[in-house]
């Protein structure tokens, strides 16, 4: 029955690039005849290498992107009132958690589509390896994902470029729409639109790098007065020759060593010609970071846990709702959604708390019965208690009921033991009364 079943879903078994059994592999893995193309670089990062990555937007995308990604996104169920009941062990919870595709992990892959998302403004996930064909049937079920740019859009498929493993490249494939979650970015208009506060920053930052780049090229910056006037195109030729002399004086030169005549006179620029490019670089850098949520202080790890926290929310919460919510909109089925089952996001509230606050924090939780003893521990990195009392909400400071001390408690156990005391409270009213 095993052997029938496993058969039966490698029949099944569908792969986005090849469109075939992805069971077929190498005939002889002790001594593989092709290993496919090599790379000594990571060529399944989905980057474009824009002349934006000498300057500090990466360094931007890159906080954000690594920020998001730390977040823990989950397969979850949902009581009646929208809130966490419990994890859904499902493939899809191990390719958030775990591992997305043969060559990242969840966090690789999450960091990979967020820092594609903010600097293309959209990034589309699509299903690698699925138990059908996603072209034919809405309902299906991964074992891999992997992140795409998307070439060109149609009214209900897109054309994605991505990574395939088997080949060892990149390779453009049609999808329905309905099999591919797109991301966008909540701050397009602010980061990506073709006139936006960072595009006109990166387009500065690139000036400044060309001007760099030719401050620092080797060249002397120098004037050479000559002994005549140069109003006669004779003249002109004349200097152009004495020019060419003194290039080939000093690259001639073993230590860059030249000579001039007694009546010539040279002068040296020793700084380019100023202009207002840093100010208005300074400008924009400060008004990306106002649109953004950002400080100087975030940017270098020494904001205030305020801070942070406004961060959080403000950005990286508005990426991770944009994200969880395109997820559980192409890869839960109605059905699946009709259940309670959610895409949810998890940010550690203590995250930015400081040690000396977590002992005041925890008394109130436990105190008023928020969380548990053992919670409190797991967040400090402290390991469980064994204790069973650690793991109930009770507060410590006061005495509990006698039911409560009972060894035959239990919390399924409770209304028969309310039961049994009415009953002797009647039983020896009625006594009384007799």
């Amino acid at each position: 029955m095993i052997l029938l079943a496993l058969q039966e879903r490698l029949k099944h078994a569908w792969n986005a690039f090849r469109n075939k059994d992805p069971s077929e592999s190498f005939s002889n893995y002790d001594l593989p005849v092709d290993l496919g193309p090599a790379y000594i670089d990571r060529p399944r990062v989905l980057r474009s290498y824009t002349l934006s990555q000498r300057s500090i937007i990466a360094s931007i995308y890159n906080k954000i992107s690594l920020d998001a990604a730390a977040v823990k996104v989950e397969h979850v169920k949902v009581d009646e009132a929208g809130r966490y009941s419990e994890t859904v062990d499902s493939s899809l919870n191990y390719i958030l958690t775990e591992e997305a595709n043969i060559d990242q992990t969840a966090f690789a892959f999450k960091q990979d589509v967020f820092y594609s998302m903010l600097e293309t403004g959209h990034v589309a996930i699509f299903p690698e390896n699925t138990d059908v064909d996603v072209r034919i049937k809405d309902s299906f079920k991964m074992s891999s994902v992997r992140a795409g740019k998307i070439v060109q859009w149609f009214p209900k498929q897109v054309l994605v470029e991505g990574w395939n493993s088997e080949r060892s490249t990149t390779q453009q494939i049609y999808l329905p729409k309905s099999a591919v979650a797109i991301i966008e970015n909540p701050f397009y208009s602010v980061m990506n639109e073709p006139n936006s506060i960072l595009q006109r920053l990166i387009k500065k930052l690139n000036q400044l790098d060309a001007i760099d780049d030719q401050s620092g090229s080797g060249k002397l910056d120098l004037i050479i007065q000559l002994p005549y006037a140069l109003k006669s195109e004779l003249r002109q030729q004349q200097a152009e020759t004495r020019k060419k002399q003194l290039e080939e004086q000093l690259e001639n030169s073993k230590y860059g060593i030249g000579y001039i005549d007694a009546t010539e006179h040279v002068t040296q620029l020793n700084r380019a010609v100023e202009n207002n490019l840093m100010g208005q670089i300074e400008y924009l850098t400060k008004l990306l970071y106002s649109q953004l949520g950002l400080t100087d202080d975030i940017m270098s790890g020494l904001a205030s846990e305020e801070v942070m926290q406004n961060y959080y929310k403000r950005v990286i919460g508005a990426i991770l709702e944009a994200f969880v919510q395109e997820i559980s909109r192409k890869f839960l089925t109605k059905t699946a959604r009709a259940q309670n089952q959610r895409i949810m996001y998890f940010n550690d509230p203590f995250r930015f708390t400081a040690p000396e606050k977590m002992a005041d924090i925890a008394d109130k939780f436990t105190r008023n019965e928020i969380l548990e003893a053992n919670y409190i521990r797991t967040v400090m990195g402290i390991r469980p208690s064994e204790d069973p009392k650690a793991d109930e909400l009770h507060n410590a400071n006061l005495s509990q009921p006698k039911w409560v001390e009972d060894e035959r408690y239990n919390r399924q156990d409770v209304p028969d033991l309310e039961r049994e005391r009415e009953e002797a409270a009647l039983s020896e009213m009625l006594d009384q009364n007799s």
